[in-house]
């Protein structure tokens, strides 16, 4: 699969994930602050009495990382957590949850056909749009699923705007993450990806626009401690009421 300057074609990613699923657990487990930032944008949703009688999709959940910060947030939700890559599921799968968490093989774009359908109290999607072919149609899909009043936590890489984010994401990628991704997989692809996508991706106000464009309020970002610092953010929205 060839790398371009904006990352893989959007309809590789799926696989470069299922290639690499069974390593990026313990590659991401390297990452400081990997966990605990994905558990920081699940309580920055915000979610009343623990989870009790609420409904949340975890979007993009990949190995279950992100499903066990929503899991953490709101112990006693219904989640309902979703990916593109079956191997990423898999692995997911074979982790122990609660019987309220259910894992479903499918694209964002395709959630109604696999059964998936809202409203939901909230969603987490974590590194998600950055991946996807139609941002813009995602985030409109993304609003529908909502209740009114209930919010969103897109939780993403943006260096865009920032000289310092992009000079410490680049140092980041060609010193760790790149050589460390090839010495787990012998494979350079899915790592360079998530350099060049990253770079590539919206900055923070451009991806705040981006939301309040696709209808979203109440908008709100918010970044992280640590070298992730001005790199990885929360950006919190809502389906407006009316």
């Amino acid at each position: 699969m060839s790398v371009g300057r904006r990352g893989l074609p959007r309809d590789q990613v799926p696989s470069a994930f299922d290639q690499d699923a069974k390593s990026y657990d313990r590659l991401v487990g390297a990452n400081p602050g990997y966990h605990a930032h994905l558990a920081k944008s699940a309580e920055r949703l915000r979610l009343p009495g623990l989870g009790a009688g609420l409904r949340l999709l975890d979007i993009g959940c990949g190995t279950g990382a992100s499903t066990a910060a929503l899991l953490k947030a709101a112990p006693h939700a219904e989640i309902i957590a979703a990916d593109a890559s079956s191997e990423m599921l898999e692995v997911a799968r074979s982790k122990q949850w609660p019987p309220n968490v259910t894992f479903v093989h499918s694209r964002v774009e395709d959630l109604a056909s696999h059964g998936v359908e809202g409203p939901f109290d909230g969603i987490l999607a974590a590194y998600l749009v950055r991946n996807v072919g139609d941002p813009d149609a995602v985030l409109g899909s993304l609003l529908s699923l909502l209740k009114p009043g209930s919010s969103i936590a897109f939780h993403e890489y943006s260096v865009k705007e920032s000289l310092r984010a992009k000079i410490v994401w680049t140092l980041v990628c060609w010193a760790i993450i790149i050589p460390l991704g090839y010495a787990a997989t012998r494979d350079f692809t899915l790592y360079r990806h998530l350099w060049r996508s990253v770079t590539s991706f919206d900055g923070v106000s451009e991806f705040a626009r981006r939301m309040q464009h696709a209808g979203f309020t109440s908008l709100d970002t918010e970044t992280m401690t640590g070298w992730q610092n001005g790199i990885v953010h929360t950006f919190l929205g809502a389906r407006p009421r009316d």
